[in-house]
C-alpha cells in the first residue's frame, strides 16, 4: 500500500494539544473514507510509560496487547474509535535498545553504528511497520516534546531523512501557543515564528500550522505567520481554548483542514464527509444542563501549589461520555483521602455527591482514608464504583467491616498481615525478583465470566466480556467462601475460576469493583457499560 505520513510536532511549550490535535485531524479524515492510524513518540529513555510518575508525565493508558503508552494514545482510540496496539507507540529508549541489540546480532555487518543516521532509520523502519500493519493511507504521527528540546531532535532528523525520500508523502504540521500577555492585550506571533526557524534549522519547513491560544486567531496575526513563516494562509489553522476537546473535529473540520490537508497530497476525499453523531454529541454536552456529581478519591492530583487530573484521565472522560449518554452534566470533584485519615468527621462531605469513585493506583499513602469513606458509602447507600486499587480497597474493608476480620489487608502494603485477603498474582514475585520491574505486571486484554442476575452480567447485556488489566496483586481465594457466605457477590472471573475479576454488594443502589480498567474501552459515541449504570444509579432520584 501506498502510506502518507503526517507529522506533529510541538513549538514554543508542550502540553497545548498535539495529542487531541493529531487525533481530532484523524477523526475528519477518516470521516473522508481514509484508513487513519496514529503513533505516539516519546523523547524518554523510559522502555515504556508504566515506570514513569503519573503527576509528572500523566496516566497510563494500556493497550489490548498489554503495551503501557502514553496517555495520548487513549485521545486516539476515544477519536478514532479503534484499538491501538504496541506497535504504534515507541520511546527513545525502545529505539535505542533496538539499534543495539541490532548491533549485538551482527546485523549492521560490521559498519561502525553511528547515532545518525542508524537510529533515525529505526524510527522510520518502526513507522512503517505500523502503516503496514494497519493498511493505512494516512499515519499521525505525533512527536512528544517541543522543538528546540534535544530529547527529539533525532525523531524530527527521522522527519528530514523521510522527506527527502519521499517528499511527496510526508507532510509536518506544528502545533503552537500563541501567548496574549495581559499586560499588553495583544496576540504575539513571535514566540511561534522562533519555533518555526527552528525547525527550518533541523531542515524540516512546515507545511501546516496550528495555532493554539485562549483567542481566535485574526486576520492580521495570520498574515504575519504566513509572511514570517513560509506557510500558506489556507494552512493555517485557529485553535481557540474550547469548552471540552470533542469540539476540536468541528472546529477543525469548518476550516477545511483535512480538506486542505488530502488536497497538498494530490488525493481526493473518497466519500462525502458525515461528522453528525459527532455533532450531535457535541450539542449534547453544550445542552445538558442537569448535575451529576461524582467524586474521585486518588493520590495522584497535586504537584506543588497546582492540582492535575492527567493522572486519571481516562476515567474522568469515562464518567463524562455516560453522564452525557443519559442527559446529565458531569460535575467531577477531587477528593482527598488522607483528610479522612486526620479527620474522619470529613466523611459527612460524601452526602454531597452523588456517586464516588476510587480508581487504580499504588501504594500506602491515603489507603486508610480511602476504605473509611468506602464504609461510608457503603452504609450510606451512596453509589461507588472501585477500579483496580479500588476493588482491593473495597474487598478488605467488607473483610473487615462484614466478615470481622479487623486486620485485612493487601500483602502490598502489609506482607506480614495476617489476613491478605488480597496478595500477590502466582508468578509475580519471581518477577520481582527477575531483572526489575519495567513491564512486569499483568497487562493487556483477558477474558472474564459474568455471574447471572448481578449489576454487572445486567449491565453488559453478556455473559462473557474482554477487559484491560493493569496490577501485581489479587483477589485471595482463601478467603473466597468466607467472604461470599458473609454476603459478598463474586460477579466475574477468569474462564477458568481461578481469578476475581468483579465483586459487588447487594441491597446497594450500586457497589462494583473491578480488578480491570474498564475506563480504557470507553468511547464518547459508545460509553462504557459499567459506567453508564453507575452514572444511572448516581444520578436517580436526584
Amino acid at each position: 500500500m501506498h502510506h502518507r505520513f503526517i507529522f506533529i510536532v510541538g513549538g514554543v511549550m508542550s502540553g497545548v494539544g498535539k495529542g487531541t490535535s493529531s487525533a481530532a485531524l484523524g477523526l475528519t479524515l477518516k470521516a473522508r473514507g481514509f484508513v487513519v492510524t496514529a503513533v505516539k513518540i516519546d523523547p524518554y529513555v523510559n522502555v515504556d510509560a508504566g515506570t514513569m510518575n503519573p503527576v509528572e508525565h500523566g496516566e497510563v493508558f494500556v493497550t489490548i496487547d498489554g503495551d503501557e503508552t502514553d496517555q495520548d494514545i487513549g485521545n486516539y482510540e476515544r477519536f478514532l474509535d479503534e484499538n491501538i496496539t504496541s506497535v504504534n507507540y515507541m520511546t527513545t529508549g525502545r529505539v535505542y535498545q533496538s539499534v543495539i541489540e541490532r548491533e549485538r546480532r551482527g546485523d549492521y555487518h560490521g559498519k561502525c553504528v553511528e547515532v545518525v543516521p542508524r537510529v533515525p532509520e529505526e524510527v522510520i523502519d518502526r513507522l512503517e511497520k505500523a502503516a503496514k500493519k494497519a493498511k493505512a493511507d494516512f499515519v499521525l504521527v505525533e512527536i512528544g516534546g517541543t522543538v528546540g528540546e534535544y530529547e527529539n531532535i533525532l525523531f524530527l532528523e527521522a522527519i528530514r531523512m523521510m522527506k527527502l525520500k519521499s517528499p511527496d508523502d510526508v507532510r509536518t504540521v506544528l502545533v503552537s501557543y500563541l501567548p496574549v500577555p495581559p499586560s499588553i492585550g495583544e496576540m504575539k506571533t513571535k514566540p511561534t515564528q522562533h519555533a518555526v526557524r527552528e525547525v527550518n534549522r533541523i531542515g524540516i519547513n512546515p507545511e501546516f500550522l496550528i495555532c493554539r491560544s485562549e483567542v481566535a486567531l485574526d486576520a492580521p496575526r495570520r498574515e504575519k505567520l504566513s509572511r514570517f513563516c513560509g506557510v500558506h494562509p489556507s494552512h493555517i489553522i485557529t485553535a481557540p481554548n474550547a469548552k471540552s476537546i470533542y469540539e476540536v473535529p468541528k472546529l477543525f473540520d469548518e476550516q477545511g483542514f483535512a480538506d486542505s490537508m488530502v488536497k497538498s497530497f494530490r488525493m481526493k476525499s473518497r466519500t462525502t464527509p458525515d461528522l453528525s453523531a459527532w455533532d450531535s454529541l457535541v450539542h449534547t454536552i453544550e445542552a445538558v444542563d442537569r448535575p451529576v456529581r461524582i467524586g474521585v478519591i486518588g493520590k495522584y492530583f497535586s504537584t506543588g501549589d497546582f492540582i492535575l487530573s492527567d493522572a486519571y484521565l481516562s476515567v474522568l472522560e469515562a464518567i463524562k461520555h455516560a453522564a452525557w449518554s443519559i442527559g446529565r452534566k458531569p460535575v467531577i470533584e477531587w477528593l482527598n483521602s488522607e483528610a479522612y485519615e486526620q479527620d474522619p468527621s470529613k466523611l459527612k462531605e460524601l452526602d454531597a455527591y452523588d456517586g464516588v469513585l476510587v480508581p487504580g493506583g499504588f501504594g500506602s499513602r491515603g489507603i486508610e482514608g480511602k476504605m473509611a469513606a468506602i464504609t461510608y458509602v457503603r452504609e450510606h447507600k451512596i453509589p461507588y464504583f472501585g477500579i483496580c486499587y479500588g476493588m482491593q480497597c473495597a474487598v478488605i474493608e467488607f473483610a473487615r467491616s462484614v466478615l470481622g476480620l479487623t486486620d485485612a489487608h493487601t500483602t502490598e502494603i502489609a506482607p506480614k498481615t495476617k489476613n491478605p485477603v488480597i496478595h500477590l498474582m502466582n508468578g509475580q514475585g519471581k518477577k520481582l525478583k527477575g531483572t526489575g520491574i519495567g513491564g512486569t505486571l499483568r497487562l493487556g486484554s483477558y477474558p472474564c465470566d459474568l455471574k447471572a442476575g448481578s449489576t454487572s452480567r445486567e449491565s453488559y447485556g453478556s455473559d462473557q466480556i474482554s477487559e484491560r488489566h493493569r496490577h501485581r496483586y489479587e483477589f485471595n481465594n482463601d478467603y473466597r467462601q468466607r467472604l461470599i457466605d458473609a454476603g459478598l457477590v463474586i460477579a466475574g472471573t477468569s474462564p477458568d475460576d481461578r481469578l476475581v475479576e468483579i465483586i459487588e454488594v447487594t441491597d446497594h443502589p450500586f457497589f462494583v469493583g473491578v480488578q480491570f480498567h474498564p475506563e480504557f474501552q470507553s468511547r464518547p459515541l459508545r460509553p462504557h457499560p459499567l459506567f453508564v449504570s453507575f452514572l444511572k444509579a448516581a444520578a436517580k432520584g436526584r
